[in-house]
């Protein structure tokens, strides 16, 4: 199991991400600093295409980035 160095505050969420999903996958990534697709899948108990969709929807909107195999909150 992977350790994450825990931010001490969270950010509030992004307004235009409204769906449960999608706050879920965003403070995920906020709290841990980073995860993979499989991490999402594992932890989250999100089916992988799932996944993918809100990564996608994510990402699109410049709320996180892809730094390698790993997903992070955009700066």
């Amino acid at each position: 199991m992977m350790e994450y160095d825990h931010p001490t505050q969270i950010d509030q969420l992004p307004a235009d991400v409204t769906s449960p999903q999608g706050k879920l996958v965003y403070l995920y990534l906020e709290a841990t600093g980073g995860a993979t697709v499989g991490d999402l899948n594992q932890t989250l108990a999100m089916n992988k295409l799932s996944v993918l969709s809100v990564l996608e929807s994510l990402s699109s909107e410049n709320h996180i980035e892809q730094t390698g195999t790993e997903y992070v909150v955009a700066n």
